[in-house]
């Protein structure tokens, strides 16, 4: 898993009794495919690729990886609802997918999230481990089911939340849409281009966020800075907490779990897969996160508002 992705990429790890494995990013800000392939071992069994912030993570490459070493691909797809790798939905392509539908994501029930899979055996796993009691007990939702029982939890969603979602999904094609004509758009307006971070499908990525990358950690914040005193909010990516690994308390002091006996550091199965984590692991994500500016963008702006975040932009480069 990437070591730029929300701390709870990482929990949902250790969650099975599992040690994540921190690999750099490439260019995109993405899982790098590189640093995978150098970090699988024996006993890796599954590849997370974050397409953090809507941007596609190389997806032909670390797939084509997974199926070499016959382990799982499971897509966190919770930042890029609705966005596209080479015209297939992000979270559609691997094993299984997750969304969130949090008050910032692309599209919001409130809180929650969703798993999609075409796997039967994941589904059926999934469906048990999310309600562990009500499954067996309302409707018939064990018809077909041929996973043995196990304890669960109980994540069930309410109707309400669930109508919510389900008018907010009728109108994530017009978001998209908008959100695409806006980023656009603003990288016609640009005066330096180059500037725009790389990306392994600017047409399918959600284009919730303009990445702009610059030479200097230095440069990158003077532009933040200057864009600020003429009131368009940037945000470099370095200072966004729970968000770099170098934060990730938990997990870098090796706290899997509040009982001894539930935390896979400390686990007998585990024994020979302690990692050394250290803060300077991943030196090019590090750096790359320092060096980026995002500048969110609204579905809802108009022509002169994009002219407008355009003019401040030119002015602060």
């Amino acid at each position: 898993m990437p070591g730029y992705t929300y701390i709870a990429s990482a929990l949902a790890v250790t969650a099975v009794g599992a040690i994540p494995v921190i690999a750099d990013i490439d260019d995109t800000l993405t899982l790098d495919p590189v640093e995978v392939e150098k970090k699988i071992s024996p006993a890796t069994k599954a590849i997370i690729p974050v397409h953090i912030m809507g941007f596609p993570c190389n997806l032909d490459a670390i797939c084509k990886i997974a199926q070499k070493h016959g382990i799982a691909v499971v897509e966190d797809a919770c930042q890029s609802i609705g966005g596209k790798y080479k015209g297939r939905f992000l979270g559609t392509i691997g094993d299984a997918g997750t969304y969130s539908f949090n008050y910032y994501k692309v599209i919001t029930s409130g809180e929650g999230g969703a798993l999609v899979t075409k796997r039967s055996k994941i589904f059926e796993r999934a469906l048990i481990y999310h309600d562990a009691s009500a499954v067996a007990f309302f409707g018939k939702q064990l018809d077909g089911i041929s996973e043995p029982l196990f304890g669960g939890t109980e994540l069930r969603v309410s109707d309400i939340t669930g109508a919510i979602l389900r008018e907010q999904l009728k109108k994530l094609p017009s978001i998209i849409a908008d959100l695409h004509k806006n980023k656009f758009a603003l990288i016609e307006r640009l005066s330096d281009k180059s500037l725009v971070a790389p990306s392994h499908d600017s047409e399918g990525d959600c284009a919730t966020t303009l990445a702009l990358r610059f030479d200097t950690e230095e440069s990158c914040k003077a532009f933040a800075d200057r864009c600020g005193e003429k009131g368009l909010a940037i945000t470099i990516p370095i200072n966004t907490g729970k968000h770099i690994y170098t934060n990730w308390t938990q997990i870098m002091e090796k706290r899997g779990a509040m009982h001894p006996a539930m935390d896979p550091f400390r686990m007998e199965a585990n024994k020979d897969l302690q990692h050394n984590y250290t803060t300077d692991m991943c030196p090019k994500t590090l750096d790359l996160l320092a060096r980026t500016a995002y500048v969110a963008i609204d579905p809802d702006w108009n022509e002169e508002k994009v002219s407008e975040v355009s003019e401040i932009i030119n002015k602060s480069i």
